[in-house]
This record gives structure tokens, sequence and C-alpha cells, in this order.
């Protein structure tokens, strides 16, 4: 039976004669909208300026057409490649009497040939080859993805905002020390509560003051770094005020409940539930799938072989279950996926340990998933108290 959550394929019966399909290929400077209408013979193209208005007014003059031809147009359907414009359009198209779908770029096929033609025309013929046959029902054309709220959207901020100034202030950290090595100083940490009056009474090995140019950097550094460092502690009060305020919603209750697991602390719990098991899955595989821990094989005839992982996902969660596989194997020794990982990796072969790490990832994350939608226990697991 058809899944409700299937975006492999349109579950809507299409008739051509009463829908326009149109195709979007966007870029910051331009959109070319390319469509199919009943009725007319040819397949109109037509450049825009960036603006949700024109390309509105754009289609519903198609549909204007259409009906002068004779047809009556019950349904406009539209679809473009998901990028940097983000969803922002398909919700104010829907808003608007259209029905907007946002297609992952991944799941649309292009030539082989090593120099492949590429220009906008060319790709919207393939996203209306595409978006003709997923409207049909049938699979492997191309698939969408499903379409987040303003308010889904905006939960996920927080974290990745706190990544980035994360990568900042490592960035930040790391340049410190270079500069301060190429003086012989190595014994300096920039994180330290008091690294700032350290700063001023460092001397090289000769037994001389930092040149005035170098300390001039550093305490600018230094001085980004403490900014950066208070919008991170920003950034986590005031999750932990949203956990307290409101424990018992749906995506604050599933923070809380992933958080007993020893070895998960707040940060991974909150990434997990609002990049993954906040989302309808079908299935596993389809989880494993969304974070591109599955393989990708190659066979053809005899040959077989493995060529790694899709990477086709979320890279986010790819890492960072990557980081809590080898953090689980510590904090969580007795739970039967550490043994697990333990048995096959007994043998001290060379890449055993690096191949089992991604595939107890791709566990660990199937097992939060049943966790907090079946609750379904952790077998062997360490749970911190509820309180």
């Amino acid at each position: 039976m058809p899944q409700p959550n299937d975006l492999s394929r349109s579950l809507v019966a299409l008739d051509q004669d009463s829908t326009i399909i149109a195709v979007v290929e966007m870029s910051q400077s331009s959109w070319l909208v390319a469509g199919m209408l009943p009725g007319i013979e040819r397949q109109p193209r037509k450049k825009l300026e960036p603006s949700a208005e024109r390309l509105l007014g754009l289609l519903h003059r198609w549909r204007d057409e259409a009906v002068k031809a004779g047809r009556k147009i019950t349904r406009i359907a539209l679809a473009f490649e998901a990028g940097r414009d983000g969803f922002w359009l398909a919700r104010w198209l829907r808003a608007h009497g259209v029905e907007a779908h946002v297609i992952h770029p991944s799941s649309v096929a292009v030539s082989r040939e090593h120099r492949r033609a590429k220009t906008d025309r060319l790709d919207t013929e393939l996203l209306k080859r595409g978006f003709l046959g997923w409207q049909r029902g049938e699979r492997g054309h191309c698939t969408m993805a499903r379409l987040p709220t303003i308010a889904e959207e905006d939960a996920k901020r927080p974290n990745r905002e706190r990544e980035c100034l994360v990568g900042e202030r490592t960035r930040i950290v790391n340049r410190m020390k270079g500069t301060l090595a190429r003086l012989g100083i190595r014994n300096f940490k920039p994180t330290l509560r008091k690294a700032v009056e350290r700063l001023a009474t460092l001397h090289t090995p000769e037994g001389s003051a930092l040149p005035p140019n170098v300390s001039a950097e550093l305490q600018r550094d230094m001085a980004r770094l403490g900014f950066i460092v208070s919008q991170i502690k920003e950034i986590e009060e005031a999750r932990q005020k949203r956990l307290e305020q409101e424990p018992e919603t749906e995506p604050h209750a599933m923070v809380r409940l992933l958080a007993r697991v020893v070895g998960i602390g707040i940060e991974t719990a909150d990434m997990l539930v609002h990049e993954v098991l906040l989302w309808p899955m079908r299935d596993r595989k389809a989880v494993a799938r969304y974070a591109g821990l599955t393989g990708s094989p190659d066979e053809s005839g005899a040959k077989r072989r493995e060529q790694g992982l899709a990477r086709a996902g979320n890279a986010r969660v790819r890492r960072s279950m990557v980081q809590l596989a080898w953090r689980f194997l510590r904090f969580q020794k007795a739970s039967a996926l550490a043994l697990w990982y333990r048995a096959r990796t007994a043998d001290s072969r060379v890449g055993t340990r690096k191949t089992m790490i991604v595939a107890l990832a791709r566990k660990l994350l199937i097992a939060p998933w049943r966790f907090v939608t079946t609750g379904e226990t952790l077998e062997g697991v360490i749970l911190r108290s509820a309180a």
C-alpha cells in the first residue's frame, strides 16, 4: 500500500487536460520558468527577475491562455529544486492556490557524458521530464523534499548557529597558537579564564616581549574569542530556558528523553530531534538514508565492490553520529551495540574499526528513532534519572 509520506511519487491522479505543469530553474539573478499548458502546442519558457508576484502572475496568464484554448484548468502544479532560496516560495505559492513542490537536486538524473552541455534551458527540460513522471505516479524520476513550516525551520537555527560559532572559536584559537608557535611560545591556552592577563606577560625564548604588531593582533583575537564564547553561552542558556518552560511539548520532551542516555548531551539530543526525529520517516532504512549512512554498491556482471557511504543525506547528522559512535563506546561499554561492535573488531584488522564505526553510527541513529517514536528500549544502555 502507498505510504502517506511517500515523496518518491505523486499520490494524486494526474489529468493533463486540466493541469498546468511548470518548473523553475532558480538562480540569484533570475528565474527561468518553463511550462506545459493543456491545449497549447508550444511549451513556453519565460525568464523573470526573482519575484514571487511576477511568477504567480505568469502562471495566471498561462492559465488564461489554456482557458481560451477551450480547456478547464483545475490545477496548477509547479516544482523547483531545493537550494539557496529555501522553502519560503513553496509555502507562499501554496497559500495562493498553487500546488508547489521542492525537488531533491540529487534525485534528478543527468547525462553521464564527461563534458555535458548544461544551461538553464536544458535544466528546465530535465526538471520537466522528472516532474511529469513524478506526477504520473512513476517511481525513479525524482524525489520531493518534505515542506517544513517556518517554526520547524526556525527550531534548527540555534543548534546550527552554535555549530558555526564553535567552528569560528576553533579557528581563532588555532590561529593564535600558530602565531605564538612561530615565536617559540607553545604553552599558552587562549580558552583559559585568565588568558587575557597572561597574554600581557608572555615572553619569547630569547627573553624579549612580544612584538608590538603581534601583540595587537592577539589582543584583537582575544576580544573576538571572548565575544564568540559569550554568544555560545547565550544560545545554550536560551535553549535550557525553553526546555524548562515547556518541558512537555513534543520536541522538548524528546530532547529531554534522549539526554537521559549517558553519552548523549543536550547539544546532540537537540540536533537529533530537530534534524531527524521530528520528521515522519517510513522505516529504519529511510532514517539511515536521510543521514547518508547507507552504502553505495557498484555492481556490474561479475564485478562487486562497495564505494563507501552515499553521503547524499544530511552531512551535519552524519558527522555528529560518527562522533557519537566513538563516544558511545566509551560511556556505554556494556550496551548491546558496544558489544556488537567489539565482537566484529576483535580481529584488529586494518580498516575494520573505521568501517564498523560507521555501521555503529547507523545503528545508533536508528535506535534513538525507535526509542522516541515507539518507546523501544535501548538494550543495556545506562540512563540518567528522569529529574
